[in-house]
């Protein structure tokens, strides 16, 4: 037991250097024996792809090799089947630790409802900008007579009007009525004086006009209830109208009744 004794400096000088010693083995062995058996250091895991798989499949499949998921996004695609998974974060092939998460976004079962956007009154091509930006599909581009050439006149989904604001599923087919733009078009005035009035308001609009104000007036010997006496313009020889103009009509009778609201 002579070593232990601290009789004179030396043994103390020593017992430092035994002591120094022993915590210095205890570190390496902490820190480059015991740590790297626990933690499996320097030992990483290739990230599989798992993009295009379904959501079902997946935890199995990351279990086998020592890693988990989260879903952190979804989105609708028509296209894509639903539950399948989209994008994933790490990327395939790069190296991480096992038990890593893989942070994955996957497609959504139904799409998600929006509110319809406004198109009237802007231009078709703006109105296709918007649709695309809001995940909507561009439909049927159906040109009508109107002097505003290529304005959105309508829009429309199954055939009816959609308000801007009503609510709308992402990946609708949304129509449009656009402005062909030759309502400045010049043709013979249309006469449609003794015609029932509904007759000639189909008429006129059939060819691109508006109906105007409808004036009616007690009805003369020879005149049929409901008939076009007069009109304006005129039609005749060398009179002319532009799409989209006005005509105005009087018919003989008593105006309609208008229901009460």
């Amino acid at each position: 037991m002579a070593f232990l004794k601290s009789d004179t400096p030396l043994d103390v000088a020593k017992h430092l250097l035994v002591m120094l010693a022993v915590g210095a083995l205890l570190l390496f062995t902490f820190f480059f024996i015991y740590l790297p058996i626990t933690t499996h250091h320097g030992e990483t895991i290739v990230v599989p792809k798992v993009t295009g798989m379904r959501l079902e499949a997946l935890e199995d499949y990351l279990d086998d090799h020592d890693l988990r998921y989260f879903v952190d996004d979804s989105s609708y695609n028509p296209r894509i089947q639903p539950f399948t998974v989209l994008t994933q974060d790490p990327a395939p092939g790069e190296r991480v630790k096992e038990d890593r998460k893989i942070y994955i976004s996957v497609s959504m079962k139904h799409p998600p409802v929006i509110k319809m956007p406004t198109l009237t009154g802007g231009s078709m091509k703006n109105a296709q900008m918007i649709l695309r930006s809001y995940d909507l599909v561009v439909g049927e581009i159906k040109l009508v007579p109107n002097l505003e050439q290529n304005a959105v006149l309508k829009q429309l989904v199954n055939g009816k009007e959609i308000a801007p604001g009503a609510p709308i599923a992402k990946g609708t087919r949304v129509d449009l009525e656009v402005g062909d733009g030759l309502g400045n078009q010049e043709f013979p005035v249309p006469n449609v004086v003794n015609m029932p009035a509904d007759e000639a308001t189909t008429l006129l609009v059939g060819q691109g006009l508006q109906v105007g104000e409808i004036f009616y007036q007690p009805a003369q010997e020879g005149q049929a209830d409901g008939t076009v006496v007069k009109q304006r313009p005129v039609a005749g020889p060398g009179a002319t109208i532009r799409m989209g103009q006005l005509v105005d009509l009087w018919v003989a009778g008593q105006e309609p009744v208008k229901p009460v609201q």
